[in-house]
């Protein structure tokens, strides 16, 4: 849905979008940098939190190319399109705590991002704010793919949550197929929330309940920005945060016996 709304914007004021997808690969996206600045891109919207910001910056300012960060929450330079990802994860915990689940397990990505890293941040301060600690070993690390989500289960199981955060929807279908082969039903026997809100979480069954990331609406911002500063180089720094949203369905059980918080 970036993509498409990256593409729908751009056609709108007759550009052409060139995509490139890295996955998290540092030589690559630098190729692709390196190539973009060569072929004279009239702008770039870099969408990684494994580039450091500073480095975007000097490289392409030096270069004359106008760019837009997304996934830099936390970027000093340069346009940025952005949601509030610490804010996300705390919505995530609240929901889980307001629905009675107490003992809770994380499921994220490897050497995760700094987005990322403020889901965890979010949801952590939560669980100090009542008191309740989200010890260590109930994070778990996997790929964060279906196929990571599906491989976590029987380590999920092991530490006998009543629910699961997932820090995105991808590994939280996953979840579904692992839970399904072993016979054990969602929300009944284990409790899933995940996080963006892709086209699937609508599809699987039961109905994931995540937090919604605007994604079309996000690379439509990040390609109006751009063009905007495109146009006029001399723009003050543009920066727009989208808000996030809690989407409740059906896969979060709620606990009428736990203590109110």
């Amino acid at each position: 849905m970036f993509i498409k709304g990256i593409q729908k914007a751009a056609q709108a004021h007759q550009f052409v979008p060139i995509i490139f997808d890295a996955n998290h690969n540092l030589e690559l996206q630098d190729l692709y940098l390196e190539e973009l600045i060569k072929r004279a891109a009239n702008g770039l919207i870099i969408a990684s939190a494994t580039l450091d910001a500073n480095d975007i910056d000097r490289i392409l300012t030096r270069n004359g190319i106008p760019y837009l960060l997304f996934d830099q929450n936390d970027a000093q330079v340069g346009d940025r399109v952005w949601v509030d990802d610490y804010k996300g994860g705390q919505m995530a915990a609240n929901y889980l705590l307001q629905s009675g689940h107490r003992r809770i397990a994380l499921l994220i990505g490897e050497n995760p991002t700094k987005n990322i890293q403020q889901r965890i941040s979010g949801f952590r301060s939560v669980m100090r704010q009542y008191q309740l600690n989200l010890a260590d070993d109930m994070i778990i690390e996997t790929e964060m793919t279906k196929l990571g989500g599906y491989q976590a289960v029987d380590k999920l199981l092991a530490k006998a949550p009543t629910a699961v955060f997932t820090i995105n929807d991808e590994m939280a279908v996953g979840l579904y197929r692992g839970l399904t082969e072993r016979g054990l039903k969602i929300p009944q026997n284990l409790s899933i929330m995940g996080y963006d809100d892709i086209d699937l979480a609508q599809f699987v069954a039961p109905k994931l309940t995540t937090i919604r990331q605007p994604a079309f609406e996000m690379g439509r911002v990040a390609t109006e920005l751009l063009i905007e500063r495109i146009n006029d180089p001399r723009l003050d720094h543009q920066d727009r945060q989208l808000p996030l949203e809690l989407i409740e369905r059906d896969s979060v059980q709620t606990i009428s016996n736990s203590p109110k918080i």
